[in-house]
């Protein structure tokens, strides 16, 4: 290799090693987070899971009973509270009430009539999970004071927010709470919330009552504030890929950069916002939609000394137009989700909510949906392992492609045979004023002996389709979440078989054993299939046994980090494809019966008169003219 290609190689290493370290947390904060998941895991141990749950929240947090004397003590005390304190009032703490069904444990606050904090009950995070201590505790999405849902809008000349304001107990039920302000007399906003049977989301819905006149329909604006709490392993990349996600009514989804800060007015009525993180996500949808005039969403990361940025993943805003036609008597409802990223569960809402998954785009997204997912989830359907899925999902891939697999290795075997013959065309037409002749002189070659350097190229290009789709799939897929195979804890994350304890760039802190075998049996790979390929004759090309030997290298780096899922499926998918290479040598193609079959077809087509095709009779005529150009220069 030249040195601009030395420097080309060395340049597209540095950017991937420096974008796989910029993802990762440095060591300040790994330490942070590993003294906060001791804490936690120590405060777990001392308490049951509802004083667990009593622990995190913040404030004076109270359950509400459902018995109907309680019932009735909770509508007196907030009477009494009403006659001796304004409702629109700003006040520090609010008092929190709960409730619940199968999947899920929703607090709501007083202060501001708000969701304050949602728990999931089927799931844990990653600190509780790696305890392994046999109790199942609910997951907290986020706290009381990481999260709002208020309205604003502007009346008597003042801006007006309902989200400090003590609200009014007004109604509960077991499933239900409706929440009342009254700004002014014979002024009302009410928020009532409804937990459904067996589902993770909850009906709520907003009445406004003695406005008009005094705020304007189009004035009236949604606000809504979360900061998810962490749950996953490796917390810089959950923080990586959230970000906020929202359909326009005629342009379909779009959303914010995941990486950076961002901020986007809306170009269009907005069907729904999604705030979405790795692997669950919080979705409100009115049923009217929302408009566009004034809607607007911001995602903003932590800087440096921030308490929150060992704790919250991002601070997501949006604020919508709520659409009214009236502020006399009106009412908006809405669906609010608080559930995990799972395919099947987004798919059964039919609003399109499965599109925030991050299958990739047009043809791999396709792929993934309509191919590799039916395949997977047919596998895990069984009651077998995920690892043993993934290694079935692969073998039935494989077969699939096992004829492409099996013309890339005749193709390279035929051009292994020839290569005798193209090196000594090389090197009797190797000048410069040869290169035309030396071109025609070699289609020939290829086409008398039936082989093709292009026929190994293009059955890689069919396969490179799904090797990309399946690089989305398996860190996008929730069902790898927490499921352990062999010395992979967690299949959604990496696989460390040693921890550092220090951050060593570029690799990281932690060795990933799927990644060290992935990156090994892809060298195996490309030391099979050396021997049969081509070197480039040209001057200053690079050369491509090095740079296939460098590429593995580089994934060591790169997939340091990665789902453990992802490296283990690339692993399995080369080893089997190494076998198949050694099983087609052995048993079923026979170099030596090959080379005299070409050797045949060599002669009976130079016996035999066919018609030159347009392409060859050009490249002939141009030979001719750059044959006498040569023929002048020399008489010169």
């Amino acid at each position: 290799m030249d040195k601009k290609t030395v420097y080309g190689l060395v340049l597209m290493g540095l950017i991937l090693t420096v974008f796989s370290i910029m993802s990762q947390p440095s060591a300040e904060e790994r330490k942070a987070q590993e003294d906060q998941a001791k804490e936690i895991a120590a405060k777990q141990k001392e308490a049951s899971k509802k004083e667990i749950a009593a622990k995190e929240i913040k404030g004076t947090a109270k359950e509400a009973s459902t018995k109907n004397d309680s019932t009735k003590n909770e509508s007196t005390k907030n009477e009494s509270a009403k006659k001796s304190n304004s409702n629109s009032q700003v006040i520090e703490k609010g008092e929190l009430i709960r409730l619940e069904n199968e999947k899920m444990i929703v607090d709501f606050s007083t202060k501001g009539g708000k969701v304050a904090a949602v728990y999931l009950k089927d799931y844990e995070t990653y600190t509780d999970y790696a305890n392994n201590d046999k109790e199942q505790k609910p997951m907290s999405l986020f706290l009381d004071g990481d999260a709002k849902n208020e309205l604003v809008f502007p009346i008597n000349g003042q801006n007006f927010s309902t989200g400090n304001s003590k609200f009014e107990v007004k109604k509960q039920t077991s499933n239900s709470i409706t929440f009342a302000l009254h700004p002014n007399e014979g002024q009302t906003i009410e928020y009532t919330y409804n937990l459904k049977k067996e589902a993770y989301d909850l009906d709520y819905s907003i009445h406004l009552e003695g406005f008009s006149g005094k705020v304007a329909p189009q004035n009236v604006q949604f606000r809504w504030e979360t900061a998810f709490r962490k749950t996953e392993r490796l917390f810089s990349e959950q923080r990586r890929v959230s970000t906020i996600c929202y359909k326009y009514k005629e342009e379909g989804l779009d959303n914010l950069s995941e990486v950076s800060d961002d901020y986007i007015e809306a170009e269009d009525n907005i069907e729904w916002i999604a705030f979405k993180q790795s692997y669950f996500s919080s979705i409100l949808r009115p049923i009217n939609g929302f408009g566009k005039d004034g809607s607007k969403f911001l995602v903003k990361n932590y800087k440096a000394g921030d308490d929150r940025i060992y704790k919250n993943l991002k601070d997501f805003t949006a604020i919508a137009n709520l659409n009214l036609s009236n502020t006399g008597n009106a009412d908006i409802q809405m669906n609010w989700f608080f559930g995990p990223n799972d395919y099947s569960v987004l798919k059964k809402y039919d609003q399109g909510y499965d599109d925030i998954l991050n299958y990739g785009w047009g043809l791999f997204r396709w792929i993934n949906l309509y191919a590799v997912q039916p395949v997977f989830d047919f596998f895990a359907s069984t009651g077998m392992g995920l690892g043993w899925a993934i290694l079935c999902l692969t073998l039935v891939l494989k077969l699939i492609l096992s004829p492409i697999q099996w013309k890339m290795f005749v193709s390279s075997v035929k051009m292994k045979i020839l290569k005798p013959e193209i090196d000594e065309l090389n090197a009797k037409l190797q000048n410069k004023e040869y290169a035309m002749k030396k071109q025609v002189e070699m289609m020939a070659l290829y086409k008398e002996s039936g082989a093709s350097p292009l026929a190994g190229c293009v059955p890689m290009l069919i396969q490179m389709p799904i090797l990309l789709a399946v690089f989305r799939f398996f860190p996008a897929t929730f069902g790898l979440r927490q499921k352990s195979f062999l010395w992979a804890e967690d299949l959604s994350s990496y696989d460390s078989i040693w921890n550092f304890g220090v951050n060593i760039w570029p690799y990281g802190d932690h060795m990933s054993l799927f990644t060290i075998l992935m990156a090994a049996t892809t060298i195996v790979y490309t030391y099979i299939n050396s021997g049969n390929m081509q070197q480039p004759q040209q001057p200053g090309m690079p050369n491509m046994k090095v740079i296939m030997y460098i590429f593995p290298i580089m994934m060591i780096f790169v997939f340091n980090n990665y789902s453990s899922g992802l490296s283990y499926y690339y692993f399995i998918s080369t080893l089997i494809s190494i076998l198949m290479m050694v099983g087609i040598k052995k048993f079923f193609v026979d170099e030596k019966k090959l080379k005299e079959k070409m050797a045949a077809r060599k002669i009976a087509n130079k016996t035999t008169v066919k018609k030159k095709s347009k392409f060859q009779e050009r490249l002939e005529a141009m030979q001719a003219a750059q044959k006498q150009q040569m023929e002048m220069r020399k008489k010169k």
